[in-house]
Parts: structure tokens; sequence; C-alpha cells
């Protein structure tokens, strides 16, 4: 691969001020092959679920040393894979799965993502919440932002909120806010060169010196964003000491009381060198480690952290139709789920956005004056026919149900190589047989295996197919 001089004259520098980091093989490995990945969901799948459809979705089941539900992925995997669109795994690089684990969000935290399209590590830590507290997943670019939607929804992840917004106007309207923020921030990309033709390009027009700018602004934000005793994960897939290890000394030095948290040493993460310009930070070298370049450093705010809390959600006076919208929501609860199943939305309060309906755990207002992708989990749309409330149910409301939380007669598990489950993915109406043993009219869930895909609608054999048409398969 032809690299741009100025990459490999600062690099023949950062190596000889280094010298205790090997060089031999690092231009090298630019003409290898990226290492490609898949990441499990923690809410999906258990572990030995795990190395089981990892062995048979790509060839391996080698773990990724640094990434409790990760595997290395000899063989491409297929995005039109039935598991894929129902949220079990997440195709991701290796070195990419760093960052999210780093943070090691827990349930009940309120946590940032500033960075967030196309939404691997947000998603990760959405799992890892569990349903308990908040994920703000933001986006700068709007049109990314959708993308990240679409990975939100199909992961099946609840209690998200995503944003299209600057870092700076979060800052100026959640001050304090938020106990961990992860910033996977913009770079020049220089560990992206073998995998992206186009990064090559785009560092000879947005290099080191125009992008440390942003690294900056974007680090004074979170800082104000933070709670004290907060914590800041933040990474980049570049090799720079500039947008790195010193970027992160210029912020410290500018915010005086963060400190550095080190971690046990992991196989394949180069922890910091004794010649490190920040010791406690980690770098994943691809000349040394399965993965593309990456740098990572876990921040902690001085400060005793106070336990989080969201404002309670206020419950409008509703219109008698508005009212008609949420009971026919909570009838279709009723209609598919069990008991079980029906207990995680015990007191869950609905809110409507025109004719959405919207199950919310925490007051709007808080996200006043932000311009909002998603808020809370949508559960469907209503409208009157004459005296009659239609309540028509949204597709990514079934990928947040678990099959044990789903009644019999309302679930229709197809093997994901089966014909009918091709149809459904390409928008196509599926057919009942009396093994299915399905109620003959109303919602079901139909799922790959027991992982639930999406939504159709029963009238005797046949089934209407509900599945997005933007999601379906070409």
């Amino acid at each position: 691969m032809r690299l741009p001089v100025k990459f490999t004259d600062e690099m023949d520098a950062f190596f000889e001020r280094h010298k205790d980091i090997p060089s031999e093989g690092f231009y090298e490995s630019f003409d290898l092959e990226g290492q490609k990945g898949i990441r499990f969901s923690t809410m999906k799948t258990d572990e030995e679920e795990r190395s089981a459809l990892a062995s048979s979705l790509s060839g391996s089941d080698e773990k990724v040393p640094w990434c409790s539900c990760g595997f290395y992925a000899p063989n491409d995997i297929s995005n039109n894979n039935p598991y894929y669109h129902a949220g079990v795994y997440y195709p991701q690089e290796p070195s990419a799965m760093l960052p999210a684990e780093v943070i090691n969000a827990r349930p009940g935290e309120i946590i940032l993502d500033l960075c967030a399209a196309p939404g691997g590590k947000a998603c990760r830590i959405g799992e890892d919440l569990k349903g308990e507290g908040l994920l703000v997943a933001n986006e700068i670019n709007y049109d990314r932002s959708k993308a990240l939607l679409r990975n939100i929804e199909r992961t099946g992840i609840t209690g998200v909120v995503i944003l299209n917004e600057t870092p700076e106007n979060i800052a100026a309207r959640l001050p304090g806010f938020f106990d961990k923020i992860l910033i996977d921030a913009p770079c020049s990309g220089e560990g992206m060169f073998r995998r992206d033709p186009g990064a090559i390009k785009s560092y000879e027009e947005y290099g080191p010196a125009k992008i440390s700018p942003v690294q900056q602004q974007i680090l004074d934000s979170a800082d104000i964003c933070l709670k004290e005793g907060g914590e800041i994960v933040y990474s980049t897939c570049t090799f720079c000491e500039d947008e790195n290890e010193l970027g992160i000394r210029s912020f410290m030095e500018r915010h005086p009381g963060y400190e550095v948290i080190s971690h046990p040493e992991i196989k394949g993460v180069a922890h910091s060198a004794p010649s490190s310009a920040l010791p406690g930070s980690m770098r994943i070298w691809p000349h040394l480690n399965p993965g593309d370049g990456h740098f990572c450093v876990h921040l902690k705010k001085k400060g005793i952290r106070t336990a989080s809390s969201l404002p309670s959600f206020v419950s409008k006076g509703l219109k008698a139709s508005e009212r008609g919208g949420i009971d026919a929501a909570r009838q279709f609860l009723s209609d598919c789920l069990n008991s079980s199943g029906l207990k995680r939305f015990d007191g869950k309060q609905f809110a409507l956005h025109g004719q959405g309906i919207f199950l919310m755990d925490f007051d709007e207002k808080i996200l006043k004056g932000l311009k909002t992708v998603k808020t809370g989990l949508y559960v469907g749309d209503f409208r009157l026919a004459g005296s009659k409330t239609v309540f028509t149910p949204s597709n990514s409301i079934a990928l947040t149900f678990n099959r044990c939380d789903i009644r019999e007669d309302s679930y229709l598990a197809l093997e994901p190589s089966s014909d009918r489950i091709t149809r459904y993915l390409k928008g196509e109406t599926i057919t009942l047989t009396d093994e299915d043993n399905l109620k003959d009219k109303g919602y079901i869930v139909i799922g790959a295996g027991d992982f639930p895909l999406g939504l159709g609608k029963v009238s005797g054999r046949q089934v209407k197919n509900l599945y997005p048409k933007a999601w379906r398969l070409i």
C-alpha cells in the first residue's frame, strides 16, 4: 500500500522517540487484510450460545481477548442472515470493541455516547444497562443518525434517547448530567488505511492539524456534561500522538482534577510503554495484535459521584381518543405476551407524539431544546376509524421481547434456513400450517428460532407481513 509521506515521516519519528515500541512489521501490516469480528448481544445470548453461534456463522470460536462477547471472524458474515435482523450479533472490527468494554456500563447509570453512529458501541452500552438508567446516543450527522436508529432498534435495547446535536448544545442543556461519557472521537483515521480506501484521501484532507482542535472542543463539552466523580472513555482509530496521548494531556491541563484509570494487562492490548506521554493509556497495534490501530484511555473526574436519578414522567391530560389509543396499545401487549412478559411493562407510562405512542421512563422536559431522533420505546400508532380505535404496533417493539415472555399461540418460530423466514424478510405473505398451532386472528411475533424478528397479522392461515420496507432483504 502506498502510504502518505507525511504519515510515514511522522511514524518514523514516533518510533525513534519510543524505542520500547517494536516497529518491525508496522508498515508491512498495511498490506494485510483487515481483521474481521463479530460481537454478540449480551441481552439475547449467553456465553455458551455465543461460542456455538460464532463457530456456525464465521467458522471460528476464537474470542477477542479484550471483549467478553466478541469473536474473531475469519469469514465474511452476511447482514442478510436472520440472526443479524434479530439483533443477535453485530459485525464489528475487533479493536473497535475495546471502548465499550472499558466503560463498563452498569444498570441505573446515565451514559452519553457523544459520537455514536453507526452504533456498535452504543448498542453494547445499552445491552449492559439492561433497560435500567438511560443511554443518550448522539450523532451530529443526520443521515448517520438514521443508521444509528436502525441498529438501536434492531438490537432491541430500551431506555435510549437518540440525539442529532452538537456537543456544545448538549453541554448547554445537560450540564453535570451524565455518570459516564464515551467519546469515539472523529480522527485522522490512520488505523483505517488498510480497511477503507477512502481513509487515505480523508487523511490528506482532514489530517491531525485540522482534527485535533475539534477533538479538544468535544472533550471540553464532555467535561461540562459530566458529573463530579464521573468517567470519560476516549478512543480514536489513529496512531497520532497529538490526537491521543498529547491531546488528552492538553485536556487534563485545561481541566485539572482528572486522573487516568489504569486497567489490568489484557492480551492483545499494548498498555502504555515506559516512554508513553500518558501512563495508563492503551493502544492496539496492527503489527503486534490481531486488530486495526486503536487508542483508548479511561479518565475519572475528581469528586464523589452522586446517585443517578431521572425526573419522573408526568402524564398529561388526555382526550378520550388518546386514551383509546393507549388502551389499544395495552391490549396489543396483552394479546401477545404472557404474564411474565407483561410484568416488564408494569408501571411504565405512555406518552403521545401526535398519533405515535411511546413508553417513557422519565420526563421529556429534560430534552427541551435538543433535536431528538428517538425518545423512549416506540410502541406504535393509533387512528380513529369511525367510532373505533385502530392500533398498529411498531415492528421495533417485537425486537425488545424475550421468547420466554411471548404467548405460545402468538409466536411463530422458523428455522433460519427456512423458505418462510426468507419470504418474511423480503416482505412477502407467509402461510401457516397445522403444526404451527397459532391463533387464527390478530398479531403474532415471528422469530428466527428463539430470537424475535418482527410482527405479522394473522387472518385464517395467511400472515400479513408487517416487516418494515426499509429493513427488508432485496
